[in-house]
């Protein structure tokens, strides 16, 4: 083992992170600057169908399929397949868009 590798054992129980964030302490966007290019995955969710695998077969172009949500209603938004979101559907440009309109905090709407 070199000089500048730690064995697992080296770090006692209070040691804390490399980047230590205290509570009370003001944060800034560039706090976050080394996770700038970590690439994430996001999904807007309008809603869920559960189907048989007979039932899929059948769907054809100009298919319904009715989702467990009502028009109106607003749709999930998840971060890495965790929820983080609610929003509504708008249009921008003539695409398709999400405006956040609910920021949920930890273990809030997890299913």
């Amino acid at each position: 083992m070199s000089e500048n590798e730690l064995k697992l054992d080296e770090f006692g129980p209070g040691d804390g992170p490399a980047m230590d964030f205290t509570e009370g302490e003001e944060k800034s966007a560039t706090d976050l600057a080394p996770v700038f290019d970590v690439p994430v995955s996001i999904s807007a969710v309008l809603g869920r169908a559960q189907l048989s695998v007979s039932q899929l077969l059948q769907l054809a172009s100009g298919s319904v399929l009715e989702l467990d949500r009502k028009v109106g209603e607003a749709i999930d938004i998840y971060v890495n397949n965790r929820l983080v979101a609610r929003g509504e559907v708008v249009i921008v440009d003539e695409r398709l868009g999400v405006t956040m309109t609910e920021i949920i905090k930890d273990g809030d709407g997890q299913s």
